[in-house]
């Protein structure tokens, strides 16, 4: 099965964590807590912890996103996890990965397995979509 839609993030808090011990390196080290809300196929809230090592000065880096998803998937009501990473040079999108956990299904959602991904737009969009199964 195949849903998609767009998202938006509704909060986006760093916070005072971080590696210990401290290691110096060319990039620093962060977490954050977001929260996204989902419109179209997907549907729903997200709470989000997202990792980077990353220069916004010149947009180079990776981030590990896990999130915790409510909500439905073309009216499929549940919740579930999915993880998340990229890494970029400041200019492309390389080495995305994408993956529903398994066995953290909910609901309707139950028995979730799969991938899916996303990618934000020129104008701004953020778009995403799940390629999934349900076993039960």
């Amino acid at each position: 099965m195949h849903s998609e839609g767009t998202f938006t993030v509704t909060s986006f808090v760093a916070t005072d964590v971080a590696p210990e011990p401290a290691i110096a390196t060319g990039l620093p080290v962060g977490l954050a807590r977001m929260e996204k809300r989902f419109d179209g196929g997907v549907t729903g809230r997200a709470a989000t912890l997202f990792t980077a090592a990353f220069d916004q000065a010149t947009g180079v880096g990776t981030y590990l996103a896990m999130e915790s998803f409510e909500g439905a998937l073309d009216g499929r009501a549940g919740a579930f996890n999915f993880a998340h990473s990229a890494t970029t040079t400041g200019s492309d999108r390389i080495d995305p990965f994408f993956t529903i956990v398994p066995a953290s299904g909910t609901g309707d959602l139950s028995g979730i397995t799969g991938s899916g991904g996303l990618v934000v737009e020129d104008d701004g969009t953020h778009r995403i979509w799940f390629d999934y199964e349900l076993t039960t």
